[in-house]
Formats: structure tokens, sequence, C-alpha cells
């Protein structure tokens, strides 16, 4: 996978604050239009298996539509759920990247239902919405990336001293290998960044934040990566073992496992 070797800024620096403000170390990952398309491509295979009609989709028993090669969550008006609601700030950058949008795309998602959503599947608004998303699979790639940069300086927040060093360390280790790095920005907008009150089963996270933390210590690189696999998995199957009986979350997790497995091949 050389060609999705990134460029990783490794700043130490700390921005000046009051006393009473958390310390906010920089995590820079830097991508050229060809990695951004091959980590948007690996991403787009993770959530749509590559085809194009899953780029609009709908899943069984949730309320929300998942859109582009992120499966963002989108929210219908009078529905916000539990879960991070992502495809309206990926709306936003790709507004702000200079992509021509529509106003209906910048309102609550216009769909109620599954039903509603399928129902209008092939619409000329459909069909104009799936050319999108795959028009701007590399920006799509670096609002991924983004949020990993974003991600870091969160979840340090409010940790102990020795806690937040050992988060960083991992988070550094993993990114050294080049896959590491693909590993990161797919988690992280795959299963959010585990500080969000509402993504907890029991009192129990399942994002980025518990995956480094339930991962055990290893050489940077390879190794760190596939101990990051293995952490998520733990916390992934945690999840599953924690989730209400209604949800069957049960069905997801040979999905999940397969692809974890693409963060250290």
């Amino acid at each position: 996978m050389q060609s999705l070797l990134l460029l990783l800024t490794l700043s130490g620096s700390v921005a000046c604050a009051a006393p009473s403000a958390p310390a906010k170390t920089g995590a820079g990952i830097k991508l050229t239009d060809e990695q951004a398309l091959e980590i948007g491509r690996m991403i787009f295979q993770n959530e749509a298996g590559g085809k194009v009609q899953f780029l609009t989709h709908w899943n069984d028993g949730e309320d929300f539509a998942s859109l582009g090669i992120g499966h963002f969550i989108w929210y219908h008006e009078g529905a916000p759920g539990p879960f991070t609601e992502s495809f309206p700030p990926l709306v936003a950058f790709l507004e702000s990247a200079g992509v021509p949008l529509p106003d209906w795309l910048k309102r609550p998602c216009p769909w109620k239902s599954k039903d509603a959503f399928f129902k209008d599947f092939h619409s000329q608004r459909m069909d104009w919405l799936r050319k999108m998303l795959e028009g701007t699979i590399p920006q799509q790639a670096r609002f991924a990336a983004k949020r990993l940069e974003d991600a870091l300086p969160k979840i340090l927040v409010g940790l102990p001293k020795a806690e937040q060093d050992k988060i960083r360390r991992r988070f550094y280790d993993i990114a050294a290998d080049a896959n590491g790095v693909y590993a990161l920005v797919d988690y992280v907008n795959f299963k959010g960044e585990g500080i969000s009150p509402t993504e907890r089963y029991h009192d129990q996270g399942w994002g980025l934040l518990q995956a480094l933390s339930e991962m055990q210590d290893a050489p940077e690189g390879k190794p760190s990566a596939e101990s990051f696999a293995a952490g998520a998995d733990l916390v992934l199957t945690r999840r599953v073992k924690n989730s209400p009986p209604e949800r069957h979350e049960e069905k997801w997790l040979p999905g999940w496992r397969k692809r974890l497995k693409t963060y250290a091949p």
C-alpha cells in the first residue's frame, strides 16, 4: 500500500490558554489527492461494498439515512437519535470546498422512514445525490481525515496526564504505519470518537477512545495497528453484548470484524 503513505505531522506544540483550559496537541494529517482518493475508496468498500447504489442507503431498524462513502448519518426533522449526525457537517465541508449544492441538502433529511426513502430511490433527486457523492470521494476522504485530526485533542480532554500520554503514544504508534493511518481515519468515522454521552450502552462506549484504551502497547507501525484492531474488536464485541435485545446488533458483528481485518492485512 505504498501509495497510501500518509504524512503525519507529529506536532508537540501546546496552544497558549488560560490555566483552566486543557492543553491542545496537533495531529495534522496531510493527504495528497491520490492518497485521499485511495483511502476514500477503501472506506467506500467498507461501508458500501464499492457500489454506487449503496452511497444512498437506509438500514433496517434505523431512523436515519446513511449517505456517502462513510455512510454518514442524516436524521429527518424531529428524529435526532443517540448517534452523532455526520452528514450535515459533510455538506458544509463540501460547500466550503466549492461543490455546488442545492438548498434541500442543507436541511434535515427529507425522507422520514426507510419506506419513503426507497420509494424515492430512483427519483431525479436521488439520482443526482448519488452522482454527486460518487464525484466527491476525495473530498469525503478529506472530511474523514479532518475528523480524525480533530479527534485526538477531543478524546484527551479530561483524562489524567498519564492516560493522555498513553493514548497519544498509541495513536502515533499506529499512525507510524501507512495502513494504520487508514485504520484510524476509518474507525473514527465508523464508530466515532467515543466521547458522546449518548453513544453508550451500560455507560460503556465503543469509539476511538475506547479502542485505544483497550489495545495493548506494541512497537510502532504494523504491530500497533494489529493491536488497535484487537482493541476495537474487544469494544465492539462488548457493545453487542450490552446492546438492547430489540436492536439485534449481533447481526452486525461478523461484518465489523471483517472490516477490522483490513486494518493490519
